[in-house]
């Protein structure tokens, strides 16, 4: 086990495989000592047909957690075996319905007394551990079930990347890089206004001289993405949250949370009580990053924007 010890926990697999090895070579010599002619991996079929009941293989895949290619190939191998048998089922001709042969039937008996003293067997080991492998195995299934492993590491992964982001105030520097993410985003889905033009080709003008703020989010110190709050002339709204854009090399960093949570955060500073934006309800992802912002949607003002078919407000 010195491997393990050395690799740590992200060997897993591999060492729940040689464990499983193990007891698998383990089994098939358990098997032969009680006279049963069987293979490990057709134990989980035999038991569900060993309680006399003809089934499916969809049904028998259902119940053992396997899928029915694999149920069915172990099928296959106990035919061949002489353990199990098919036939059509009487009440629909296009179903096959397997059971237990006469040799399959004869194993039932002769296992119940290996089925004893594996069961004590494997509850000496547990009374000599600290853990209950037995449990935690089922707590491993459930939380699995819930998350897969895949979703749990990239989750992990999105968490280390999204510490690396860094959000800082617009500076002349990112004038290129505020245009060139907008440009890109908006032409991936829409088509450049004119109204897009004013605010990416002067921000200083359009925006940061008018009262408004940019932020920059930084990633390995290079600009992935950008969001603009710009000061509104409205009754209701202090500012309006526009131009978040993220660069699809940065997607899954948490660069969009970061930046709306920052500017809000800015607009908080500022005294605002209400933030407005403006959307189109094709970017889902937008959208639920808006949702999950706190944004919720309201009937606002025409819109200087073709795309635009949503309309949100936050309350601070």
């Amino acid at each position: 086990m010195s491997f393990f010890d050395t690799v740590g926990k992200f060997a897993v697999g591999s060492r729940l495989r040689l464990l499983t090895e193990k007891i698998t070579e383990d089994a098939t010599q358990i098997y032969n000592m009680y006279g049963v002619d069987m293979n490990p991996k057709w134990f989980p079929v035999f038991y569900v047909l060993s309680r006399g009941e003809a089934m499916t293989i969809t049904a028998i895949a259902k119940e053992i957690g396997h899928s029915h290619p694999s149920v069915s190939k172990i099928i296959s191998e106990m035919v061949d075996k002489g353990l199990v048998k098919e036939k059509k089922d009487k009440a629909d001709g296009r179903r096959n319905m397997v059971s237990l042969s006469a040799k399959g039937k004869e194993i039932t008996g002769k296992i119940e007394d290996q089925y004893t003293d594996v069961r004590n067997a494997i509850e000496a080991i547990s009374a000599n551990t600290t853990h209950d492998l037995w449990k935690a195995i089922a707590e491993w299934e459930f939380l699995l079930e819930q998350k897969s492993l895949l979703r749990w590491v990239q989750e992990q992964k999105k968490e280390r990347e999204s510490r690396k982001v860094k959000i800082v105030d617009y500076q002349p520097a990112y004038q290129q890089a505020f245009k060139d993410l907008n440009v890109e985003w908006i032409s991936t889905y829409f088509k450049m206004e004119e109204a897009d033009y004013k605010a990416l080709d002067n921000p200083q003008g359009y925006i940061l001289d008018n009262g408004g703020h940019i932020l920059v989010a930084l990633y390995d110190d290079v600009p992935v993405g950008v969001c603009a709050l710009i000061k509104m002339k409205d009754p209701e709204y202090d500012y309006e949250l526009a131009k978040m854009a993220v660069s699809p090399a940065a997607q899954g960093k948490s660069v969009g949370w970061l930046l709306g949570s920052a500017i809000l955060e800015k607009a908080r500073s500022l005294g605002a009580k209400k933030v407005y934006l403006e959307s189109n309800t094709i970017l889902k992802p937008a959208i639920n990053l808006y949702h999950k912002l706190g944004f919720e949607k309201i009937v606002g003002h025409p819109s200087p924007y073709e795309r635009c078919n949503i309309q949100m407000e936050r309350v601070l």
